[in-house]
């Protein structure tokens, strides 16, 4: 390259940094949190009349019984595929959508991110329809896109959908940015794609996993991670038309931050929960908050969560008590726990046992039993598997039978969670089974609230 043009270069670069921190130090953008609709409970069920037997006086209900329905689904419907990190949003009608990314493995050029659709009043998921893949989103952002991944969905301020995920043009995740499509018809189509502009210059290494939260001025707060050389978590700042106005850095490169989660606990307080990938021997959480609704932000700490390099999710109760999914272990991902807080975070304690199969771990294991295992586990995820017949559950089990199998032993993994608070209070969880399902479990509002007054009152 001539002299003049490397200068001619080089005054560009300049002109155009120039123009972004102007840009930047124009924006305008207020703090403080929007707070969640509260939830409305449905109307308390009829209680289950106690039967009484011949010659016994009829036994009060033991206390402390949980009742209500904790049960669970398949979401995804393909099979022989590699799937992974889902997301849920509510729709209008109280129906869910999910979606995730589905394809020979992960980063594959066949991923596509799929979507299915929850219908609470028949408890029946619809069979999964493709939503975009590398083909479409290569047209409409007229650049080439190698690989697409982790989609997160949320109703934004004027009511559409709104779907980011990650793309790669070049290299591995490291080399992501994020993509948003709208939909103001619940996800029946969508517009066309466009890059969010995260950076002035190269505008990689940006990739989003956990649900949006909003500002007071109605703003929307998007938490992303950087995984370019360094990993830590940010939060992305989004006009009302989907535009990057604002950028905080939450950790430092090299703290080994990812995924964060935000906890809007009051307009002033919020609460971030973090995947560490640090190289620390003490494998835990790593959280920080603010005081002063988003403005600044505490240091980096280790909670008392443990955390083995996986994603976990987590929502804010209605009475300020928090909830959080994940891989409870410093080492591996085949136990799932659904725990709580009762002190803003402070300490946590397991309020249920979603899945659990860490007594497998480096035991060794014929194929066969591996699969049998695999079997019971499949019949226990969906009603439709419970009672099937050989015929019938043979593909569920033969598409698991790649990720569990191998080595003399069994390898089972629930990842990747993602839960939301539906309006009618129930809480709806989704996760990555074996990277060969999506799996949904639903705990209705009944359920949960018995088994928080179980734990010391509502």
């Amino acid at each position: 390259m001539g002299k003049y043009k490397r200068l001619a270069l080089l005054a560009f670069v300049l002109a155009a940094f120039t123009l972004a921190l102007s840009k930047a130090a124009s924006w305008q953008v207020g703090f403080d949190f929007r707070l969640p609709e509260p939830v409305v409970l449905d109307a308390e069920p009829e209680p289950v009349p106690v039967k009484r037997q011949r010659g016994r006086r009829a036994q009060a209900p033991e206390p402390n019984v949980v009742m209500g329905k904790l049960e669970a689904h398949l979401v995804s419907s393909r099979q022989h595929t590699s799937t992974h990190a889902v997301s849920l949003v509510e729709l209008k009608d109280g129906r869910l959508r999910a979606f995730w990314f589905s394809g020979s493995r992960e980063g594959a050029p066949d991923v596509t991110i799929n979507s299915a659709i929850y219908n609470p009043t028949a408890n029946t998921w619809w069979r999964e329809e493709e939503i975009a893949g590398r083909k479409s989103t290569q047209i409409g952002l007229h650049r080439y896109i190698a690989k697409v991944g982790n989609p997160v969905a949320v109703r934004a301020a004027n009511g559409e959908l709104w779907l980011f995920y990650v793309t790669v043009s070049l290299g591995g995740w490291a080399g992501s940015s994020i993509t948003l499509m709208t939909s103001n018809d619940e996800g029946g189509s969508w517009s066309t794609p466009r890059r969010l502009i995260t950076s002035p210059f190269i505008n990689i290494s940006t990739l989003v996993k956990s649900a949006p939260f909003f500002y007071a001025d109605g703003t929307m707060g998007l938490p992303v991670y950087h995984e370019f050389i360094s990993k830590f978590s940010e939060i992305l700042r989004l006009d009302h038309s989907g535009k990057v106005i604002d950028k905080q850095r939450l950790a430092s490169g090299g703290q080994g931050t990812l995924q964060p989660v935000v906890l809007v606990r009051s307009e002033k307080e919020a609460l971030v929960l973090n995947r560490y990938a640090g190289k620390d021997t003490d494998k835990r959480v790593v959280a920080m908050a603010t005081e002063d609704g988003g403005r600044h932000w505490l240091a980096p700490h280790k909670n008392a969560l443990r955390n083995p390099n996986a994603a976990l999710t987590a929502l804010v109760l209605d009475d300020g008590r928090m909830l959080a999914v994940l891989n409870d272990q410093e080492h591996g991902r085949e136990s799932l726990s659904l725990q709580l807080s009762e002190d803003g975070g402070a300490s946590w304690h397991e309020l249920h046992r979603l899945e659990e199969m860490n007594v497998l771990r480096d035991k060794e294991m014929s194929e066969g039993a591996c699969l049998d295992v695999t079997e019971k586990l499949l019949r226990s995820s969906d009603p439709l598997l419970l009672k099937a017949n050989a015929q019938t559950l043979a593909p569920y089990v033969e598409s698991a039978r790649l990720k569990v199998v191998g080595g003399g032993a069994c390898h089972f993994e629930f990842s990747y969670p993602y839960m939301i608070q539906a309006r009618n209070g129930d809480i709806h969880l989704a996760y990555t089974w074996n990277r060969t399902f999506i799996k949904h479990v639903r705990i209705d509002a009944r359920w949960m609230k018995n088994r928080l007054s179980a734990k010391g009152g509502m």
